[in-house]
């Protein structure tokens, strides 16, 4: 037991007072996460919108990000993460409650896309910071400490989400909004008198950056398209599963909203420890490409066996997956980047993930109205097969 107190220790100790400040913002914004697990749901159930419909709009929300991860890795670089992040958290907190007084589809459809679009720029910005305070040594336990909040903010917002859900969805466009305000609030308060840490790249011990610009780095665009692959079959842990365990399982809202958390519970308790670990004992290469397995995995076990346990042990597979990717794919990002122009790169990155919100919804709804579920689960897990064997070669270094 002393052992494994004293790697916790090891784990969280070394990293700086602004990364930990920055993990509390985000965590009181991912603590109110509860419009997108429920959305499509949402849009089925309460404005009885078609599927093809809800695929639609959930596709809007990526288009948005998309154009909201390019503004936002444009603005960091030339008006610095401060004020992308304390307007797009404030803004995107009042979109947040503008939008539940919508139900006309085009007018819904316009209005997810604006949302998005204000709300994701966010994450370059936040990206950014996250490698200005980060020691040399410290680059993926502090991005893994800002996931960290992420996943104990979607522990919560889904479990809560569900509750509300049974109430009035409307209050979950509330409590989202609520919480983006009071992250961007407290992030202009704490952040407006800190420094910030301008090192050169000698001094960060990392490697200087291939290119000029992201978009001219061939290597890190295969490695931003593969992203994009990930990000597919990743997020149909957030657009097409919740749809599963209603009309399969037909599970309520507030079960799965549990079910949702349970994601959150496991990798806020294992991946600092677990990135602490692997971090110093294996390549990142190697880390990704067993994350990718993993995913399809958790995916291709719920064809097995109809069984509520079924449930809980995919979510389990997919969040240590989520572990092994995750975290490594953004140090590959920090690694291959410059001061100068992290911003773009961590705006490429964060397009690469958008682009996941655009044809999850699109590709996951389009194989279960055509085909069903369990059709889609075997595709996912073939696909995760491929997409782990490029980033074997293109992550390598």
């Amino acid at each position: 037991m002393s052992r494994i107190i004293q790697l916790y220790k090891n784990a969280f100790g070394g990293l700086s007072r602004p990364a930990w400040m920055l993990a509390v913002v985000m965590l009181i914004n991912r603590s109110g996460t509860m419009v997108l697990p429920f959305l499509g749901i949402y849009l089925t159930s309460k404005l009885n919108f078609s599927l093809e419909q809800a695929g639609v709009v959930l596709s809007c929300f990526g288009i948005g990000s998309m154009a909201g991860s390019f503004l936002g890795g444009w603005l960091t670089d030339r008006f610095g993460n401060f004020y992308v992040q304390t307007l797009s958290l404030v803004l995107g907190g009042i979109m947040f409650i503008l939008i539940s007084f919508v139900t006309e589809y085009y007018h819904l459809v316009f209005g997810i896309l604006i949302l998005s679009t204000i709300a994701e720029s966010f994450r370059p910005a936040n990206s950014s910071s996250v490698s200005f305070y980060a020691k040399p040594e410290n680059i993926s336990r502090a991005f893994s400490l800002n996931r960290m909040a992420i996943n104990l903010g979607f522990s919560i917002g889904p479990a809560i989400g569900g509750l509300l859900a049974a109430l009035s969805f409307k209050w979950l466009f509330i409590a989202d909004g609520t919480t983006c305000i009071a992250a961007g609030l407290f992030f202009y308060f704490y952040f407006k008198n800190v420094k910030k840490n301008k090192p050169f790249e000698d001094d960060l011990g990392l490697p200087k950056p291939v290119t000029k610009s992201a978009y001219s780095d061939r290597r890190f665009l295969v490695f931003a398209v593969l992203t994009s692959c990930f990000a597919i079959l990743f997020f149909q842990l957030f657009f097409t599963l919740p749809l599963y365990y209603r009309d399969v399982y037909h599970l309520s809202a507030g079960k799965i909203g549990a079910l949702l958390a349970l994601n959150g519970i496991i990798v806020f308790s294992l991946e600092m420890i677990m990135v602490y670990i692997l971090g110093k004992s294996f390549q990142i290469h190697k880390l990704i490409f067993l994350g990718l397995l993993l995913v399809g995995a958790g995916f291709v076990i719920l064809n097995l066996v109809q069984a509520s346990i079924i449930l809980v042990l995919g979510m389990f597979v997919l969040s240590i997956a989520e572990i092994f990717a995750m975290p490594f794919m953004v140090t590959f990002v920090v690694q291959r980047s410059g001061i100068k122009n992290r911003g773009s790169y961590m705006g490429l990155y964060s397009f690469a993930f958008s682009a996941g919100h655009v044809f999850s919804p699109i590709i996951g709804t389009f194989i279960i109205g055509h085909q069903g579920f369990e059709t889609l689960w075997w595709v996912s897990g073939i696909a995760s097969i491929f997409v782990a064997i490029g980033f074997w070669f293109v992550a390598r270094e």
